[in-house]
């Protein structure tokens, strides 16, 4: 049998003089090994492909990080700092699919910039540096550091009793790396909070409404994936819903 399809959006960079489109391999391989579905690269077009001819052909959508910042405009936030990085290209493709995606019964999972587009795109805000934030910790990593120093596990998060992560996880804690330097200031109002840090600060939700899989992280749980059995879970999880709707 076929696979289920997972579309994953692009980052679009300029490479030299030519803009191209692209996602880190960390993230396509959790798909094909974790979720074992088949991902597929969705470009993200000054003017976007069609949100409707998207869906038809994916079984689930996978969000992902990138040092990208979605535009602060798209949340009536205020003017980024000199030298942010942004890719408006990938807002303008990602927050008009997230919440068809979302009301259409498609599963969709968000990790670090994705996590931030699904809140921003269901109409929640950010903290666009959370190490200013008073009462918040610094959650960056440092990029001195060995890729294993910046991916090790950095700090607890908190499981809502009841939550799709506390079901996966057995626990009420677990332990996350952290990578980020925005987070969630408001949380979208079909939003249901997943995970804490020991700040308070959300690490993760799922959408209340949704029919199907929908949830969203802010770690990186990807990170060679195959060693860590609770991201297996997770990804295997959002794999499982992905086959739920191509036998529908």
């Amino acid at each position: 049998m076929n696979r289920p399809v997972i579309g994953i959006p692009a980052d679009r960079r300029m490479i030299g003089p030519h803009p191209f489109h692209a996602v880190g391999e960390k993230y396509i391989a959790a798909i094909a090994q974790a979720a074992d579905c088949l991902p597929l690269l969705i470009p993200v077009l000054e003017t976007p492909l069609d949100v409707a001819e998207i869906l038809s052909i994916v079984d689930g959508i996978f969000f992902t990080g990138s040092p990208s910042n979605v535009e602060p405009h798209r949340y009536k936030g205020a003017s980024s700092l000199a030298g942010t990085l942004h890719d408006p290209h990938r807002d303008a493709t990602t927050l008009s699919l997230i919440p068809r995606a979302v009301s259409g019964g498609v599963p969709v999972f968000g990790v670090c910039r994705g996590f931030q587009e699904m809140n921003v795109a269901m109409g929640g805000t950010l903290h666009q540096r959370v190490h200013e934030v008073a009462g918040l910790a610094d959650h960056r990593e440092d990029k001195e550091e060995p890729l294993d120093v910046q991916y090790a596990p950095a700090h607890d998060v908190t499981l809502e009793r009841g939550g799709l992560l506390a079901q996966l996880a057995g626990a009420e804690r677990i332990t996350v790396n952290s990578l980020h330097g925005q987070g969630v200031d408001r949380l979208g109002p079909d939003l249901a909070v997943e995970a804490r840090a020991p700040d308070g600060l959300i690490e993760a939700f799922s959408v209340k409404s949704a029919p199907t899989f929908a949830l969203a992280v802010q770690w990186h749980p990807e990170w060679k994936v195959m060693t860590n059995e609770f991201s297996k879970a997770l990804f295997a999880e959002f794999g499982r819903a992905a086959r739920r709707k191509t036998k529908r």
